[in-house]
């Protein structure tokens, strides 16, 4: 049965915090291809043990990823306790594929919660139901793994049950032994491996026994695409919490069926990979990537910015740049971002609004010729307008050249034709009432 009130009490953090640091990182930082690499190169087992054998993260420091999320204006950090290599970052007690049995020698998870924790920001753990490790994962014929094509691994004597008793007793540890998480952010459902085929229920009744607290995200019902069974208002026990779509961000946010606003995430990579991949150059920048948020929050999603850390556990020097800007503009403007959602308001030329009750925040991403309009509200409601960035007040324009729009409330940015930040500038305006 569906608890509306006690799944709306655990969101209310994850609501108002909005921006998350995503960190895909394993031995698949070795070859440096991306995450898929096992199964986009078809590399057998024997072949991908020898990044087993090398993995040695010498400067594997969470704190250090921790104090950048934070730095960044992130309030939580999903990592990649297990990946679909099946490779764990933890000391598991289910196989001796982990990373306890590398030279790193420890128990890499461990270290990461405590960082994160100490940094005062929200943990989360990413898990993937897939594992192309497990001889009792489909083998010969599945639509991932890196042996689809291989008749010579066919799946006889393959026991799939098997397989899910193992997955379940991963996460009962992962929900056992690292204190209190915030998120589970299970990866993915497809053809028919979904729902029940993971045991889904059973799965997240042991979860939440354990983790009543916990934000699960729709991916045992789903992969990247597609909303789940709480956007049809009609939630499995396995619902997810939130959407989460990947690489793309919702052109007009998501409402379940009945039309009511439905929590979200878009998860997006910087570059082009999830993983570690040396050659892709290919960089979001960081202006961009913090219009994407704003565009996340005025559509009332949550955006979860990927990173991916090298062989040697260090965030790449473009992504801590991009990370070091976005934690800039973020210290001036984040008011803007945190406890913000959408405004039910048309987007306006300039940018877009993000509303926290009576604050709207117009965010200009282009001047406008002559004082600029602020649709959707009218003079009457204007309490106050100030820059957010430094709480200057903006007069109310009252020059002649709108006096043919007397419906149209006009701010008074002064006559400089640049914006004070080129990329946002945000204009904080009071309003007397809800609309």
């Amino acid at each position: 049965m569906f608890d509306r009130e006690a799944y709306n009490k655990r969101m209310e953090w994850y609501l108002h915090d909005r921006f998350g640091m995503f960190i895909h990182w394993g031995l698949y930082a070795i070859p440096a291809r991306g995450e898929w690499v096992r199964s986009f190169e078809e590399i057998p087992k024997e072949d991908y043990m020898q990044y087993f054998e090398e993995f040695d993260p010498v400067d594997y420091d969470p704190k250090k990823w921790a104090r950048a999320a934070k730095e960044a204006g992130m309030k939580y950090v999903v990592l990649t306790a297990k990946h679909h290599d099946g490779f764990c970052l933890w000391d598991t007690q289910t196989t001796d594929f982990k990373a306890t049995n590398t030279k790193a020698g420890r128990d890499l998870i461990r270290e990461y919660v405590d960082a994160v924790r100490a940094e005062g920001l929200k943990v989360g753990l990413y898990f993937s139901l897939l594992d192309w490790y497990h001889e009792d994962y489909p083998h010969y014929g599945d639509q991932n793994h890196p042996m689809r094509n291989h008749p010579e691994y066919s799946n006889e004597n393959r026991d799939f049950s098997r397989y899910v008793s193992y997955m379940h007793e991963q996460v009962r540890e992962l929900c056992s032994n690292y204190g209190k998480l915030d998120v589970l952010w299970f990866d993915f459902s497809y053809g028919d491996m979904r729902g029940e085929k993971w045991k889904a229920t059973e799965l997240i009744q042991m979860v939440r026994s354990l983790q009543p607290d916990v934000i699960i995200d729709n991916r045992l019902e789903c992969s990247g695409e597609g909303f789940g069974s709480l956007y049809e208002c009609n939630p499995t026990p396995y619902h997810g919490d939130f959407v989460s779509p990947e690489q793309i961000i919702p052109p007009q946010g998501i409402r379940d069926v009945q039309g009511n606003p439905l929590a979200w995430e878009a998860c997006f990579t910087m570059n082009n990979h999830w993983g570690y991949c040396g050659t892709d150059t290919e960089f979001k920048p960081a202006p961009m990537l913090i219009k994407k948020l704003v565009e996340c929050v005025s559509k009332g999603g949550n955006m979860l910015l990927n990173v991916g850390p090298d062989a040697k556990g260090n965030i790449p020097e473009e992504s801590m740049a991009i990370l070091e800007e976005i934690g800039r503009w973020m210290k001036k403007n984040s008011d803007s971002i945190y406890g913000c959602t959408m405004a039910g308001m048309e987007k306006p030329d300039c940018g877009r609004i993000t509303r926290k009750g009576n604050l709207l925040y117009y965010h200009v991403f282009e001047n406008s010729i002559g004082p600029l309009p602020l649709p959707g509200i009218q003079k009457e409601q204007v309490k106050k307008i100030r820059m957010l960035a430094t709480g200057r007040e903006v007069p109310v324009s009252h020059a002649w050249m709108h006096n043919d729009y007397p419906d149209v409330v006009f701010a008074d940015l002064g006559t400089n034709p640049i914006l004070p930040d080129p990329v946002d500038t945000v204009l904080e305006v009071e309003i007397t009432e809800s609309k």
